[in-house]
Formats: C-alpha cells, structure tokens, sequence
C-alpha cells in the first residue's frame, strides 16, 4: 500500500495510473475503520482495478465541536486493517491540506429539501461540511466509481445530488449495512458506547426490525390496521425502554425521504432512526 499525505502528488500518480486504463474505485473514511469499512474496500476491489482509501476527519461536518474533538482516531489500525485488506493507496492528508485557505467562507451547494429534514434538521450544516469535502476529495482523486455506507442513507442521497450538481460521471455505489452478530449497525462510534451502553443500542435493531415486520404485514398491529403512527410509536417505546433520547424515528420515501403519510401500493419506504445512548448519537436505517 502507497501513503500520500499531499494531494498534488496522489493527483500526478494517479494521472499517470490512469493512463495505462486502470478503473479507480474510491472510499473515504474519516478512520476509526471497522469490518464495514473493509467490506467497503472488498468490493471496490472486486469492481476496479485500483482501489484508494482516504482518511481524515472533516471539521467542517461536525455541528457540534465537542463530537469533533470526541472523534476516535486509531490510525495505526487503520494502517494495518487497510493493509491487510489489499488496499492500494491510502491518502491521509492534514487539514491545512484539504482546506489551505482556512474553513471560513466555504462554497455552499443547492441541496434543497434534502439538508433540512432527518439529519438536515438535527445536524444544520452537516451534509454542507460532507459536500465541500467529498468535493476537495473527488477532485484529487478523480475515481470511476465512489463506495460508501448506506448506514448513511441520507448522506448517499446527498452525494448523488452533489455529483448531480458538479455533473461528474463517478458512478455512486450505496454498499450494503454491516451488522454485528446482535444486529448493531458497525460504527466508528461504537467504540464510545460502555458495555452497558453497547448491550442496551441493540435496540435500534430491534425498533427497526419491529417497523419492518408490521410494514410488510400491513402497516401496523393487527388492533390497529394500517395505523402507520402505531408503528412509529412502539418504535419509539423499545428505544425509550433501553434508555435511548430520540431524535427522530421515521418512516419515509425511500427516493425522497419524505415522511409517508398515506402509503401508496409499491411504494419504497425506509424506516430511519437517529437516537443517543449516553453521550453517543447513532443512526441506522432499514429498507421495508
């Protein structure tokens, strides 16, 4: 695996790459990678013939600096989970590098509806922070095909709505949710969670599951047929029981993320859920 910490010279090595027609895959990380990560890596390497990692933790995403300076940073074993993965490149820039201008008075970038509602309502700024760097990003390193997390479902959305708007050609590829064996959406924020605080989180699996199974069989317990709310609020109680402070639990379109008011027959939907335990905000979601 090849480190570059400058962009200018990941960009020449990979110009010169690029020349003999090796396909780029791309993956960027803010670290702390886990098996989610790396499943992210393995396909890339099945679909491309160069597959790069980058590491770094964006501040311009962080609405709240306190989450920011909390961010675990485990570079070593990144290194060594990279390496062992086969990746190709890892780019590990410094914020004067990314940002040689500072992060005052950056662009802003026409996401509509998108960054105002879920994550956009709880989070301001968060997914303008996200584009300004995938932006810095995808311009050094200039893959064919882009990798990421649907753990992130909204922030897939609003990467495909950035290449929309830049009208790049990389081809965006939502990749599957890793799971631990008890059904925790893998983290780089789960490693904050205590022991206590980690066996109660396996309820937002559970919560979701809950809203799955009563979709699939008609919106809502059988006492209350197609009551969309009753799902939501037993959602809500397995949360509230195992010491969760919610955020949003929601049951949305999975194209536009609207919330669902009057189910359509065939309509993709996706329950999301944003919650904290302790001091540790997760998120997850499931497709229905």
């Amino acid at each position: 695996m090849i480190l570059f910490k400058r962009a200018g010279e990941l960009a020449g090595w990979l110009q010169e790459q690029r020349k003999t027609g090796k396909k780029i895959g791309f993956v960027p990380t803010m670290g702390a990678l886990h098996p989610g990560h790396i499943s992210l890596i393995d396909i890339s390497k099945r679909s491309t013939d160069l597959t790069v990692c980058s590491i770094f933790v964006n501040p311009t995403q962080f609405n709240d600096p306190k989450d920011f300076q909390k961010y675990p940073i485990t570079i070593e074993k990144d290194i060594y989970l990279l390496e062992k993965a086969g990746t190709d490149v890892l780019f590990l820039p410094e914020v004067t590098e990314m940002y040689p201008e500072g992060t005052q008075q950056l662009e802003n970038y026409p996401l509509g509806r998108l960054e105002m509602i879920l994550e956009g309502k709880y989070r301001p700024g968060h997914f303008q922070g996200v584009c300004q760097v995938v932006r810095r990003l995808l311009d050094i390193v200039q893959p064919d095909d882009l990798f990421m997390g649907q753990k992130d479902y909204q922030q897939c959305m609003v990467i495909r709505r950035l290449l929309e708007i830049t009208g790049s050609a990389i081809r965006l590829h939502p990749c599957p949710i890793q799971r631990e064996a008890d059904g925790l959406a893998m983290s780089s924020r789960n490693v904050r969670l205590t022991q206590d605080e980690r066996q109660k989180s396996t309820a937002i699996y559970r919560a979701l599951t809950g809203i799955r199974e009563g979709w699939q069989a008609g919106g809502a317990p059988a006492s209350q047929a197609g009551d969309q709310e009753a799902l939501l609020a037993r959602a809500r109680a397995i949360l509230e029981e195992s010491g969760f402070r919610i955020d949003y639990v929601e049951i949305a379109d999975a194209a536009t993320l609207e919330s669902i008011l009057d189910r359509k027959d065939g309509q993709e939907a996706v329950a999301l859920i944003a919650a904290f335990q302790g001091e540790v905000r997760l998120i997850d979601n499931m497709l229905l």
